[in-house]
């Protein structure tokens, strides 16, 4: 994917990513581009993320990379809760799932863990979504780098990613 200098300048001034600026003008998302949050600081877990959006654990969208019989698979999960690799498993009807490591996810999506943004990827992979995140009206999902964030519907986030809604969270105590 190529980007223009303009996009290469906006995506500056946002924090975002080039190539996460460039998806969202391809999927006729740039105004999202203006409500990038760029931190000082890396927010590279969703407790760091939450804090300095100031929004719950739960609004934040973990992008989060595994590996099913080898092949990438992206799943896009609420901050607050852990993927059950198990029920990833069977919903992939795969015979083992672990999770990616860093050099197959950045291989995967051209972004480093920690700012893995829920589309926008050097490569096209399956994606999961978990149901949880439709509860909210708004998430915060990574901009492509560990320094910024942006909001976006989880209705419009699971269709832009090309998600399939599914429940793969951990069972909480």
């Amino acid at each position: 994917m190529t980007t223009t200098a303009a996009t290469d300048a906006d995506a500056q001034g946002s924090g975002a990513h080039p190539r996460f600026a460039a998806a969202l003008e391809e999927l006729g998302l740039g105004e999202l581009t203006s409500r990038i949050r760029r931190f000082p600081d890396a927010t590279r877990t969703a407790a760091e993320a939450a804090a300095a959006v100031g929004c719950e654990l739960s609004e934040i969208c973990k992008s989060l990379i595994f590996a099913a019989d080898g092949v990438p698979v992206l799943v896009l999960m609420d901050g607050a809760s852990r993927v059950d690799v198990e029920l990833v498993r069977k919903e992939l009807g795969a015979g083992k799932v672990t999770r990616a490591k860093a050099d197959v996810v950045r291989e995967t999506t051209g972004y480093a863990i920690g700012g893995v943004p829920p589309f926008g990827h050097r490569t096209h992979t399956r994606v999961l979504a978990d149901r949880a995140l439709l509860r909210h009206d708004l998430v915060w999902a990574a901009a492509g780098n560990p320094h910024a964030v942006f909001p976006i519907a989880p209705a419009a986030l699971v269709e832009h990613a090309g998600a399939t809604v599914v429940d793969v969270r951990e069972p909480t105590a």
